[in-house]
């Protein structure tokens, strides 16, 4: 039986090494990249002076996820730096038919992002993902 760091770690190198800029981002459910991890430096680990647990992340997006306006909750891995350490990110994708803003204001104070992009950004790779008609990728990035 393989370890959810293990299946993560199996999906994120499928395309190559992750840390290469060459190789596309994953873009990963938030059950694989929530499932089984603890490790605070995954998400939001420039936090201060409060971080939150990765599992508080991982309840706030699945109840975005649940709104009748999202169609899904993507995780960019950013990078994977330790072979044994779960992979970090530092952008969440709300597929929505909402606007920047709303979906900004179901953050809250507690977990609002440092920036927020209105449509995928073409300063990196990432996998390919076909956005439903009616709706746009809306970025979630966090320094």
């Amino acid at each position: 039986m393989t370890s959810p760091l293990q299946r993560l770690k199996e999906r994120i190198y499928r395309n190559g090494d992750i840390n290469d800029p060459a190789t596309p981002r994953p873009l990963v459910s938030l059950e694989e990249f929530f499932e089984g991890n603890n490790d605070g430096g995954s998400i939001g680990y420039n936090f201060y002076p409060d971080q939150p647990e990765p599992r508080e992340f991982y309840d706030l997006f699945r109840k975005v996820r649940s709104r009748p306006e999202v169609a899904e909750v993507l995780v960019e891995v950013c990078q994977h730096e330790m072979p044994d350490e779960w992979p970090s990110t530092d952008t969440v994708w709300v597929v929505t038919s909402a606007p920047a803003a709303t979906v900004a204001s179901w953050l809250g104070e507690r977990f609002r992002a440092d920036e927020i992009f209105g449509g995928w950004t073409d300063h990196v790779r990432r996998e390919p993902y076909d956005v439903p008609a009616g709706m746009k990728a809306i970025g979630l990035w966090w320094d």
